[in-house]
């Protein structure tokens, strides 16, 4: 039996800028509520259109009068557009409800047009990959992103790995809405530390335990330098100067340094793989030439922003709250404010972007400041297309015995708590194919998502407990929902393969927890948007949540295996497999791997 609904066409909606019904069917909706608006009061169709919202209390639409800004008494305006009101493809009833007029969507549009579109855009894009909740906003913008920034010759520390995940989400979010994202990791990999580890190789190096694991011999070597350094101010000076002569260009002083630089790219990149996480390029401090130091220096000293202090050179933004700023130490080493406006200014003249973003934690307020300041008093113009996307700090992340930590530390110990959960169902961990490789996606999910959960800014307590569970909001919860989503195929064989979708009749998927979950799939493409505005992981977690929660609410009253009527079982079975497809493209932009099974 053949569905007798179709998506309507859009050729009878008025085009608004900035929307694209093709890619967001709640575009097509909230047009033709402005139609009304435009019909009834005369506005035009922009104001209209800004004036909808996601209506309440079970209303679809919302339109607040106020808002119009018109000259007159909102209950006459309201009466007019609903006495006015006919129903169209789109829109079935209007309830006025003065200041506001409410409208609901044809259930049977609703139905057909969300699920079309999002089968549509999930397995017949034009570029063969997933696109629903895409859209075309940054088309022509080019978007510059520094995130992570780790320091070489050091274990990758969890603390780098907020700006990791919070970069990573923001590159998939960015390119997702159309942008030509470069990222960039900008390491650590220049400064007198890396003289008090030449310093302390000189002292405890060896070069079998180098070749063997390089970042953790150079940790070693670090820790025990520092503990010289504490009791003996001589191995600082020491260090000093062997950095002076990497900045001079001595050969022998870098040649050590070229090394270790290229072995802790090397294991980098695969503890970044581990994390989903990829980088267009790797640079760094030590690749920001003299030359553009140099030049920012000079023009600084040109617009007489500079002075000596202490044999320093600095610069006075005390009067913009912004304190005083050192450029350039005693002994004419660069510091990295000076580093990152040489830097800034290279970027520009490689990539003449449209937004540079910087993710860096909120402890660097000032420093990020002081430096977009400077480089606004220089004259930049393009100095307004920087941004600084900050975060709290996490408290309390250690291993379970309380030890310090890296992340592979955290890694390993979430993954071998979540195999050990995994174990305890015989049969289910039987069919898993790699149950390692299960246990520490799983495992990376957990701390992800405790990690993005919150509003960027927040501080959070790292809690094992609540990180590992499957009940709640968390990272195993969200992969359990995706998993017994991928499932439904599985377990109902003798429905699949599908018929064509528009052989499906969804006219009868007419229970409210089918309507609940249909307009939240209908709202993916918005809440992608929304993202985009604020910036913040945790608007795209909310939604998966929601949505997690509302299809485990609905299993129950929506059976398909033990549904008498075949074709509703194959409505609710192609509704459920669409669901699938949207958590999995939330679960993506948060750089998750949905499982098929754990």
């Amino acid at each position: 039996m053949a569905s007798t609904s179709a998506t309507p066409s859009f050729a009878n909606l008025t085009h608004v800028p900035g929307t694209d019904p093709t890619k967001c069917i709640y575009d097509a909706a909230r047009i033709s509520v402005a139609q009304r608006l435009v019909k009834s009061l005369g506005v035009t169709i922009e104001q209209a259109y800004v004036a909808v919202d996601y209506g309440k209390k079970g209303e679809d639409w919302t339109v607040p009068i106020p808002r119009l800004r018109l000259k007159g008494k909102p209950d006459e305006f309201v009466k007019k557009v609903a006495d006015e009101f006919e129903a169209d493809d789109w829109i079935d009833t209007v309830t006025p409800s003065s200041p506001f007029v409410h409208f609901r969507m044809r259930t049977s549009t609703l139905n057909r047009a969300v699920l079309d579109q999002i089968d549509r855009l999930t397995h017949h894009s034009g570029t063969g990959k997933p696109e629903y909740g895409t859209n075309d906003s940054g088309k022509g913008k080019k978007l510059v992103l520094e995130y992570s920034s780790p320091n070489i010759a050091k274990q990758f520390h969890v603390g780098h790995l907020r700006s990791t995940i919070i970069g990573a989400f923001l590159n998939n979010l960015y390119r997702a809405c159309g942008w030509d994202v470069v990222s960039l990791n900008y390491l650590g990999d220049w400064g007198k530390q890396f003289g008090l580890i030449a310093v302390g190789f000189e002292r405890y190096g060896n070069k079998e335990a180098l070749e063997k694991d390089a970042i953790k011999h150079l940790f070693d070597v670090y820790v025990k330098i520092n503990k010289d350094a504490d009791a003996d101010p001589a191995v600082h000076d020491a260090a000093r100067a062997y950095f002076k002569r990497m900045e001079d260009g001595d050969e022998e002083a870098l040649k050590h340094w070229r090394e270790w630089r290229a072995l802790s790219i090397r294991k980098y990149e695969a503890e970044y793989a581990e994390l989903n996480v990829a980088f267009d390029e790797y640079i760094g401090e030590s690749t920001v030439s003299q030359e553009s130091q140099d030049d920012a220096l000079a023009k600084l000293n040109e617009l007489q922003l500079t002075k000596e202090s202490d044999g320093a050179l600095v610069i006075d933004l005390e009067k913009y709250k912004l304190a005083t700023a050192v450029l350039r130490k005693r002994d004419g080493t660069s510091l990295y404010l000076t580093r990152d406006i040489g830097g800034a200014v290279e970027r520009w003249e490689k990539y003449h972007f449209d937004k540079m973003i910087y993710v860096i934690s909120s402890q660097q307020d000032l420093h990020v400041a002081q430096f977009f300041k400077i480089l606004g008093l220089m004259g930049f113009e393009w100095a307004s297309r920087l941004e600084h996307i900050n975060y709290g700090l996490v408290q309390g992340m250690s291993t379970r015995k309380g030890t310090v930590v890296f992340l592979e530390d955290i890694i390993r110990e979430a993954a071998t708590c979540m195999h050990e959960q995994m174990q305890k169902n015989e049969a289910k961990y039987a069919s898993i194919e790699d149950p390692e490789k299960t246990s520490r996606e799983i495992g990376i999910s957990a701390i992800k998502i405790q990690d993005m959960q919150a509003k960027r800014i927040n501080n959070y307590s790292f809690s094992w407990d609540r990180m590992t569970s499957f009940e709640g909001d968390t990272g195993p919860y969200l992969q359990y929902a995706h998993v017994r989503l991928a499932s439904m195929e599985r377990k109902n064989p003798e429905l699949m393969p599908l018929p064509a979708t528009s052989e499906i009749n969804t006219d009868l998927l007419v229970e409210p927890q089918a309507h609940e979950i249909i307009v939240l799939l209908g709202t993916y493409p918005d809440v992608v948007k929304t993202a985009l505005k604020n910036q913040e992981p945790s608007t795209i977690i909310t939604f998966a949540m929601k949505l997690s929660h509302t299809i485990a609410s609905a299993w129950e009253v929506l059976p398909v295996r033990h549904e008498a009527d075949r074709e509703k079982a194959k409505a609710r079975l192609w509704m459920f497999i669409c669901a699938r497809d949207v958590l999995g493209a939330a679960m993506r932009l948060l750089t998750l791997t949905p499982l098929e099974r754990m």
